[in-house]
Parts: C-alpha cells; structure tokens; sequence
C-alpha cells in the first residue's frame, strides 16, 4: 500500500500537466515566454495596461500564476474590465483584485473633460451631414405644402371645401413623414422611426380617448357635408329646436330661430338627431279642430267646411282639403280640417289663422253652434233635475267678414333675407347646392 500510494503521487502531476497542454481557454491571449513563468505574466499584463487608458496607476505582480492587481482607477467598472482582460492570459490560476477607486478630484475630471471634448469634436464632424439630411427634410415638406396648397385638383376631387381641406392635411402629414424618413436614413438613424411612431401611436391613442367627443363631432361634419340633409334657409326641426339654416361648419349647425335667436348644435348631435326638414317639399298642410254641438248634422257641417276652404285662395285644390269627425267630447263633438299651401308664397300660420276664422263665419252663419262646456248641478231638494240655463243667441248679431285677409309669407321673406346676409362673405360653410340630397 505504501508503495501505491508512491505512485499514485508521482502519476498525478504527470496527468494535470497533460490536460493543460490539451485544454485552452477560449480567446486566450497567447504569450511568447512559458506560461509558468510568473515574470513572462507580469510583464504582459504591464504591456497590456500600458495601451491602454485610465490605467496608469494600476500595478501588476504575479506569483505561482496569482496576480494580483493593486492600485486606483476612476471607477468600479474600469477595475473590472481590467480583471475580465487580465483573465484571458494564458498561466494565470487566480486573480486577487485590490484595485480601489481614486477620489482625486483631477483624475475624475479628466476622463469626463476628454470624453466631452470627444463628444463636441464628433458633434462637429456630424454638423455636414446633419445639415444635408436637415436640407433635404425642408426640401420635401416644402414640395409637400406646395402640392397642398394647389387648389384645383383637391376642389375638383372634393365634394366640398371642408374635405378639400382634408385632402391637404393629409398631403401635409405624407410629405412630413416621407421627409422624416429621409433625414434619418441620411445620418443613419433609421432604427429611431420605428420609436417614434410608436410613441405618436400611443400619445395619439390615449388623445383619441380624451377628446372623443371632438373627434366624434369631426367625422359627423364630415358626413354631414357629403350628404347633406339640409340646405340653406330651409326651416327645419332639430332636437326640439326649430329655425331656418344658415350654415353648416365644420363644428356646428347654426338656425336661425323664428323669434330672431342663433341656435348652435354640435354636429354630432345633428347626425344622431331626428332632422324634420319642412321645406323639402314646397306643399305643406296645416290641421285645427272645431267643436260641434252633438244635435249638429255633421254631414252637412261636413260638406259646408270643405267648400270653405276650397273657396280660400291660398287653399290648393291638390292635394284636396279634408275634413271628418275626430273625438266625442264631454258636451262636444269635434270635427278635424286640413288643407295644403303652398309655403314658398304662403305662410303657413297666417294660412291656418285665416281657415280657422272663416270657417267659425260659415258655421256661424249657417247656425252650427259651437257651444261652451256645460255643467248640470242637481240640488238634494229637487225632485226633478233643473233645465240648464242656456244662453240666449243673439238676435242680430255682428256679421263677419268673409273676405280673406293677406296671407303672403313676408316674415318668412324677411328671415330669408337675414340668413342671406349673415351667409353672405361667409367662407367657413359646408352647404352646397351641388351635394347629394338624403
């Protein structure tokens, strides 16, 4: 057993020998001396520290393949960029780094003053290109705007000039982006475009989201003004809201009402609303309800209403007017009168004023009573229920005049013209007779 053991202890040495000469880091840095030699070591280490920067204050001394590294350098990653290089030579078991990082105010200084000083001399050498790719940036978006800025393809192309104006915008923001584009191939920065467009992907997003009722209303003008359910002094109904139309922009919808007042609705409420357009057509009728006696010979009261209004001037014969029973009242019977005029010369309320008064003058004079609501009271000591008083019909009353009175649409006119002037100069309206009618 002594003996094996013997030459166990002699074999092993032989054995470690071997697999370092078969065995070698990868990327060792080969050194011209035997690498058991710790001299050979030092001695490269201190060539190599010699090339390079930051440094100098680093010393080297190896022992049975231990180096060990003393001295300062000007931070903690220096040292270990050296410790890291230093173990790529070949003979070295082990390194022992004591290097420490200097506070002399100088030696930190120093390395930051050289790498500005490095930085502004890059800036500087960089100036050319940056203004070549600046030039030509200018130069496209420069031809963009020009292209933009040409009115008639983008008017003949439109419908109208709010969406000529889009089409310009979106010239604009091509030309930018091609121009964008450019400029950073040119100095070689092409990878920044791709951050660039996410970020305005996402500050884009979380704007959409923010004023959602902004971009709501800009899509509802823009479908407003390719179809347009209105056009100008048209008297419509919008939401409750009645008036003549003045304009159509490219936020709002502005009416002027029949009392003289704006009306501004968003447009996103324009194109959700239920829209009541009361000039499309130039026949419109109008409808009132008289109440009848129930002993009266409706169909004779029926026929008298109907030859009284075709006998109105402003009545027209087609559509015919109409009349019939509509409700049973308490103590009336009610009869329903319509009639159709033509609103571009008549007003239809003065229209309506004029039917109901000449048609209460026929009825009167035929001796159709209208009469009042009557109330019975029947007293506990009564055994047989009083007779209602009635009021006594006059024995020579006032007749009526049966001529009808003017009944021309001068206030529909006269707002006419005021819509005509507030329209007039005026280059921010959507409203063209051109559009297509819904």
């Amino acid at each position: 057993m002594k003996y094996l053991a013997l030459l166990l202890c002699l074999l092993s040495p032989l054995s470690v020998a071997a697999q370092n000469t078969t065995v070698q880091p990868t990327g060792a840095i080969a050194v011209q001396e035997s690498t058991d030699d710790d001299r050979a070591i030092a001695q490269r280490i201190r060539e190599i520290i010699a090339e390079l920067d930051g440094y100098s204050s680093v010393d080297v001394a190896v022992s049975a393949g231990i180096v060990t590294l003393t001295g300062t350098t000007v931070d903690a990653q220096t040292a270990k960029q050296l410790t890291d290089l230093v173990g790529r030579i070949e003979g070295i078991v082990a390194i022992e780094n004591e290097i420490s990082e200097t506070t002399d105010v100088s030696q930190r200084l120093n390395p930051a003053l050289d790498r500005f000083k490095s930085r502004i001399a890059q800036t500087v050498a960089f100036l050319p290109l940056a203004g070549v790719a600046l030039a030509i940036f200018a130069f496209v978006v420069l031809l963009g705007f020009f292209i933009a800025r040409w009115q008639q393809p983008w008017d003949r192309l439109a419908p109208n000039a709010f969406i000529a104006d889009i089409y310009r915008q979106i010239i604009r923001l091509v030309f930018i982006i091609a121009a964008l584009v450019l400029a950073l191939d040119i100095v070689g920065a092409t990878a920044l475009l791709s951050g660039i467009l996410g970020a305005a992907g996402i500050a884009g997003l979380a704007i959409g989201f923010a004023v959602r009722d902004t971009v709501e209303n800009f899509i509802a003008s823009i479908m407003l003004s390719v179809r347009q359910p209105f056009r100008p002094n048209d008297t419509v109904e919008i939401e409750g809201d009645t008036g003549k139309v003045i304009r159509l922009t490219s936020r709002a919808t502005i009416l002027l009402s029949f009392d003289g007042n704006h009306i501004r609705i968003p447009n996103s409420t324009v194109f959700k609303a239920r829209i009541v357009n009361f000039t499309r057509n130039a026949e419109r009728r109008f409808s009132f309800e008289l109440g009848m006696a129930p002993d009266t010979d409706f169909a004779a009261a029926r026929t008298l209403g109907l030859e009284t209004l075709l006998a109105l001037p402003f009545v027209l014969k087609n559509p015919e007017p109409s009349v019939w029973i509509e409700t049973i009242g308490d103590s009336t019977i009610s009869l329903q009168f319509t009639a159709w005029v033509n609103q571009t010369d008549t007003s239809i309320n003065l229209a309506r004023g004029e039917a109901i008064r000449l048609t209460i003058a026929a009825f009167d004079q035929a001796g159709y009573a209208m009469p009042e609501p009557t109330y019975r009271v029947v007293q506990p000591s009564q055994t047989t229920p009083a007779e209602p008083e009635t009021k006594a019909r006059r024995d020579s009353p006032t007749p009526a005049t049966t001529a009808p009175q003017d009944v021309n649409a001068n206030a529909e006119k006269a707002l006419e013209q005021i819509v005509d002037q507030e329209r007039a100069g005026t280059e921010d309206d959507l409203l063209t007779e051109e559009a297509a009618n819904e």
